[in-house]
């Protein structure tokens, strides 16, 4: 099991490896200043990541206690997959 911790770490895994088995978001992913990218950046790569290979998202959670970025997260792979079983399922 893989526990990535920064949105950098995230897209270099997809990059590498591909889609994981499932994902445990977090909207807020810490305090550096210097990158505002939460989970839902996350998120929204996955999404890109499995509209461009023509795939369902994997199982996920969202653990946050960021209610509003919660609900952000769960409504885009909710509408992703809606989407996938719609347009892309064969």
């Amino acid at each position: 099991m893989w526990r990535l911790q920064t949105v950098d770490e995230f897209f270099c895994y997809i990059d590498n490896y591909g889609l994981p088995d499932a994902v445990c978001f977090d909207h807020d992913l810490g305090e550096d200043s210097y990158d505002e990218r939460n989970g839902y950046d996350c998120a929204k790569y996955m999404v890109d990541y499995c509209l461009n290979h023509s795939l369902d998202i994997p199982p996920y959670s969202i653990q946050s206690s960021n209610p509003v970025g919660k609900e952000n997260i769960r409504k885009l792979l909710e509408n992703y997959h809606k989407y996938y079983f719609k347009y892309l399922h064969k």
